[in-house]
């Protein structure tokens, strides 16, 4: 895969010793919701190899990070164990204090020594951080200046650092601000998983084959007229209920009870766009031939053009058919570059699992340049196959989605601006 060229300076533009350093990386992790615990480390193990560069450099580090949100408040919960497991993961001096940037964060962070890093307070303790306010005040990134977050630790650092691509599409203090007065670095894993999906959308290898399906077809319809407009996508496959909804666009009737689901769940509302996209660029769509279905507590499953002999009030498709599963393996072997997001079915449930297990089991082995990304994706590759056989594993969800659908990124346009102003560090705030 050709690499893309991005404005967003590295690591290797900056001396970190003894400097005080502010890294933002996005370590927000699934919650056990009954032993409050982290049960996945993946974006944790995803910030290691910046925060060992930085530490290894001589770096002080101080990490600010959130876990929850107002809207996902049973994930809103103290950092402490996060700080644990990068003192592990690390095997270096990583230690916690339970205060976002008040006083005694702020001693912790000035008491720091060559190649120590300390983990600050849950950010979305800040209601300046929390996604509502966001939403509700708007501030550009010079007003945020004036926010607490950043008056309080911009004083005490001599560079900031980012490597936080999943909340890229978060316009909060931590992500956009403090680029106005430091200089900047983009993490390695900002700056691996940016140039992958941008080499994805700017230089993809032919054919290029995006795999969408999951439950939230917000996603795909998100960013498939982008990718089809462009170019980018040469074919899509569709699966889960994003394949339904294109299979009622094209006038296959589901049958009620399916259309019912796609009702409950303000679906249908899709519809007039699925029709469109089909009538620009039919010919880039290979929908599904055949679905699974429950016949007496068992899968079965029937070709399309059949669906009316099944049809009753409970039938719904939980997956696609084996002939679908055989002609979507058939194309992604043969692809240059791949994309997936999106289960192709509920494949938390064995009888409905094939077509998830053996289109990932395709595409982990396919010759091509594959990239996995989204939360429920990853869960699912993870589950059926080696992350490893993968040539990129963004851990990007809303974020990915919004720059395949060729949205600007807070995060992306703030690195950018820092690079163009090309701020140094006062060599008189060098330790030695």
């Amino acid at each position: 895969m050709e690499g893309a060229r991005i404005k967003i300076r590295g690591l290797d533009a900056f001396d970190f010793f003894g400097r005080t350093v502010i890294f933002r990386p996005d370590i927000n992790s699934p919650i056990d919701i009954h032993t409050k615990h982290i049960v996945n480390t993946n974006r944790i193990e995803k910030t290691v190899p910046t925060l060992l560069k930085l530490l290894d450099a001589g770096a002080k580090v101080a990490i600010i990070a959130h876990q929850g949100d107002t809207l996902d408040y049973q994930n809103l919960m103290p950092l402490e164990e996060h700080a644990r497991l990068l003192a592990s993961m690390t095997g270096r001096n990583v230690s916690y204090v339970d205060d976002v940037c008040g006083p005694e964060a702020r001693r912790r962070v000035k008491e720091l020594r060559n190649g120590e890093a300390i983990v600050l307070g849950n950010l979305r303790y800040l209601t300046e951080e929390v996604s509502s306010f966001e939403k509700e005040v708007k501030l550009t990134p010079r007003q945020m200046l004036d926010t607490w977050l950043v008056r309080s630790l911009a004083p005490l650092a001599d560079i900031y650092v980012n490597d936080a691509f999943a909340a890229a599409h978060r316009n909060a203090p931590s992500m956009v601000a403090f680029q106005e007065l430091l200089p900047t670095a983009g993490g390695l894993q900002l700056v691996q998983e940016y140039t992958a999906l941008k080499s994805v959308m700017d230089h993809p290898r032919r054919p290029c084959i995006f795999v969408l399906g999951g439950a939230k077809i917000s996603d795909a319809f998100g960013m498939m007229r982008k990718v089809l407009e462009d170019g980018a996508a040469d074919l899509i496959l569709p699966g889960g209920l994003t394949g339904i909804l294109m299979l009622l666009a094209r006038g296959v009737a589901i049958g009620k009870r399916e259309e019912h689901l796609l009702s409950d769940r303000d679906l249908l509302a899709f519809l007039p766009e699925a029709k469109d996209l089909l009538t620009k660029w039919g010919d880039r769509y290979l929908l599904p031939i055949d679905l699974a279905y429950e016949q007496d507590g068992k899968r079965a499953e029937v070709e399309v053009a059949d669906l009316p002999t099944v049809f009753s009030d409970t039938t719904l498709y939980p997956d696609i058919g084996h002939g679908t599963i055989e002609l979507f393996k058939e194309r992604i072997s043969a692809a240059g570059s791949i994309f997936v997001n999106g289960p192709a079915g509920m494949y938390e449930d064995e009888r409905w699992a094939d077509g998830t297990r053996e289109i990932w089991n395709a595409i982990a082995n396919a010759p091509g340049y594959t990239v996995v990304g989204g939360g429920d994706t990853i869960n699912a590759a993870t589950k059926f196959t080696d992350l490893s056989k993968y040539s990129y594993v963004c851990t990007a969800g809303g974020a990915m989605v919004r720059f395949l659908a060729g949205k600007k990124l807070p995060l992306i346009e703030a690195m950018e601006r820092a690079f163009e102003h090309d701020l140094q560090v006062p060599v008189g705030k060098r330790d030695t």
